[in-house]
């Protein structure tokens, strides 16, 4: 009886340490992906393009309401990139991560202090960014947008 008692403490000191270091693991992940996202919008305030080539993948594509669709990283680089130019703050409102998967929601400033109000959603793979999908928002929607 006592074998059998000390056998079942012994499961569950098992089951505990494997979901504490799931639990660790996830976190790990979590705060990687959460760093990543800092740095992308650092990036476009620092107009700093090899600290973005950094954090995105090869594989990297990206999406918007503006005619991008899965756009690779060469052209995001060329049609998007520039954008940096005129980006000056970025407020990130709110940061949801779910495993490889990041929303953010965020208002952002021009060098000539127009808002913009965007969503963007991040897909991770093996720690970099391998997918972007931004919804743009109220303001001027992108910063080179000409309208008012």
């Amino acid at each position: 009886m006592k074998t059998a008692k000390i056998f079942a403490n012994l499961f569950m000191v098992g089951i505990a340490l494997c979901s504490y270091a799931s639990f660790a693991q996830k976190s790990q992940d979590i705060k990687n992906h959460e760093k990543s996202i800092n740095e992308y919008y650092t990036a476009y305030i620092k107009k700093d393009w090899h600290m973005m080539e950094l954090i995105l993948a090869d594989e990297f594509t990206f999406t918007s309401p503006a005619g991008d669709d899965h756009i690779n990283l060469k052209v995001y680089k060329e049609r998007c990139w520039p954008n940096s130019n005129n980006s000056k703050k970025f407020d990130l409102e709110k940061v949801m991560i779910d495993g490889d998967d990041a929303l953010v929601i965020y208002n952002g400033w021009t060098n000539d202090g127009k808002l913009f109000r965007n969503s963007e959603r991040f897909k991770f793979k093996d720690g970099k960014i391998i997918e972007n999908v931004c919804f743009f928002g109220t303001g001027i929607s992108f910063p080179n947008n000409t309208k008012k």
